[in-house]
């Protein structure tokens, strides 16, 4: 079973400074709440959305503890300080995945991302699972059935592998395969990705469907402008993008709190100037990060990195209305 909550109140909660000053205010006090059956009253440009999942790591022989991310990962923002972007956000609830109905909940949550869309909101989306990205991923490309979508995927690694059910590890084989059936071009670009936690049959379906793979070894601050020129390349050809990270991209000291934390990693101070890049770009129109675990964050520090890393994304992000470009 799943069911749609509303988040409750208690989640957004921080210190209170308006005895200072009336601009003293921090994200609990700006973000707006609503209801996830209401996307018409929404006047906001970004919509979160949570996916209290972790089926799909279980299945992926996975540590399980990422259904309890979405309100750690909304505790961990609300206390941040409210700047340009953060009080643009609404937060419409949490899709609650029971039992082992995973392929029923990625469909509900692809729905409500579609909707949302085809409103012209942006989606922000709090795993949960990288399950959480074939949902999220599903509802972009069918919002916008003629437009080229770009995934660009920060992660240790591809998530290409073949099951007979859909895991944490299958997400972008499943858009894939998607896309081939619907005759749409797969763009994919995956940074950060780990040699060595990516097995060589993984590597060649890469290479077999064209994608595009950067390196955790390339990713260091010599070369970090060498990497931004790539990813502003491939958003060049395309209309859309949708922007999934996966925690356990960063180094296991700053993100200990994931199923697979990383020995190498992207570290947060190379992390965030890509991101800033990917931002800047009025094309991208979906975010999601996933893998976060509360159970093995056991000081909290992963949780702060996360709510820093969801912060600068906001405050980053330019909300444009995607218009013509979206059916070149």
């Amino acid at each position: 079973m799943s069911r749609w909550a509303v988040t409750d109140p208690e989640v957004w909660q921080g210190r209170n400074d308006l005895a200072e000053a009336d601009n003293a205010l921090r994200v609990f006090q700006t973000v707006a709440q609503g209801h996830y059956d209401r996307l018409d009253a929404i006047s906001q440009s970004v919509v979160m959305l949570g996916f209290a999942c972790d089926e799909g790591v279980r299945r992926n022989q996975g540590r399980a503890g990422a259904a309890a991310a979405p309100d750690a990962l909304r505790r961990a923002l609300a206390n941040l300080a409210s700047h340009r972007g953060h009080d643009d956000l609404i937060d419409i609830g949490t899709l609650y995945v029971e039992d082992d109905q995973l392929e029923q909940a990625q469909q509900a949550l692809s729905s409500k991302v579609q909707a949302c869309q085809q409103r012209g909101r942006c989606t922000l989306v709090l795993g949960g699972g990288h399950e959480t990205a074939f949902a999220h991923g599903m509802g972009i490309y069918q919002a916008y059935p003629e437009s080229r979508v770009g995934i660009i995927n920060f992660d240790a690694h591809l998530d290409l592998r073949a099951s007979s059910r859909a895991t944490s590890g299958t997400p972008f084989r499943q858009l894939a395969d998607y896309c081939q059936q619907q005759n749409r071009p797969f763009h994919y670009l995956c940074v950060g990705a780990s040699l060595a936690a990516n097995t060589q049959a993984l590597v060649s379906e890469a290479q077999r469907l064209g994608v595009e793979v950067v390196w955790d070894s390339d990713c260091h601050t010599s070369r970090l402008a060498e990497v931004a020129h790539q990813i502003d390349a491939f958003i060049e050809r395309c209309d859309a993008i949708y922007l999934t990270l996966d925690l356990d991209v960063l180094p296991g000291w700053q993100m200990p709190g994931v199923s697979a934390p990383a020995a190498y990693g992207l570290p947060i101070e190379n992390l965030l100037p890509l991101l800033k890049g990917v931002c800047r770009h009025d094309r991208l129109r979906a975010v999601d990060l996933v893998e976060y675990n509360p159970q093995f964050d056991t000081q909290q520090l992963g949780a702060r990195v996360a709510g820093r890393i969801i912060w600068q994304l906001l405050h980053d992000w330019q909300h444009k209305a995607l218009g013509s470009s979206a059916s070149r």
